[in-house]
C-alpha cells in the first residue's frame, strides 16, 4: 500500500486553501480556481503528483486532463519532481544580446547538466522572458530573481546553493 499524498496537516491546509480559493468564484464556475489550485499543491508538495492532479481537479469538478493541460502550459508548473534547485535562464531577446546564451552554456559546464535535464540536485531550464529586460541577463532559483549577472554573480549564487 502506497503513503498518503498529503500528511494530516498538509491535507487541512489543502482542503482549507481550496475551500478558501472556491469563496471567490461563482459555484458553477469552480474550475476557475484552477491557477491557484496548483499552486497551493505545488507548494505543499514541491511539484504536481498526479494524486494531488486528482484531487484538485476533483475538487474543482473537472477533468485531470484538463488540470495536466494547465499545469503542462506554465514553466512555474512541475509536473515531474523537480531537482532540489530549479534554475531558470532567461534567453529571451534582452538577456540574449547581454549574454545570456554564454551564461547558460557556462551554467550546464559547472553543473555538468544540459539545459532541460532535471537531475536530483539541479534542474536547468532555458526560460522565456523573467520581465528584467532592462537588467539582463538574468536568472530565477527556485523563484528567487537574480538580476545583472556575470560569471562572478553566478559562482558567487551557486556557492550558496550548497
Amino acid at each position: 500500500m502506497s503513503e498518503p499524498l498529503f500528511t494530516p496537516d498538509e491535507q487541512k491546509t489543502f482542503d482549507a486553501g481550496i475551500a478558501e480559493l472556491l469563496s471567490h468564484y461563482p459555484p458553477d464556475r469552480k474550475s476557475a480556481a484552477m491557477l491557484p489550485a496548483l499552486r497551493l499543491l505545488q507548494s505543499l508538495k514541491g511539484w504536481l503528483p498526479p494524486e494531488g492532479m486528482q484531487q484538485v481537479a476533483t475538487k474543482l469538478e473537472t477533468t485531470v486532463a484538463r488540470a495536466y493541460e494547465v499545469a503542462s502550459f506554465y514553466v512555474m508548473y512541475h509536473t515531474q519532481k523537480p531537482g532540489k534547485y530549479v534554475i531558470d535562464v532567461c534567453t529571451n531577446l534582452s538577456c540574449a544580446l547581454r549574454g545570456a546564451e554564454g551564461l547558460l552554456t557556462y551554467l550546464e559546464q559547472k553543473l555538468d547538466t544540459k539545459a532541460g535535464t532535471n537531475g536530483p540536485k539541479y534542474f536547468l531550464r532555458e526560460t522565456e522572458c523573467l520581465a528584467s529586460c532592462g537588467t539582463a541577463p538574468c536568472l530565477q532559483i527556485n523563484e528567487d530573481h537574480h538580476e545583472n549577472l556575470t560569471r562572478a554573480k553566478v559562482d558567487a549564487l551557486l556557492e550558496k546553493l550548497s
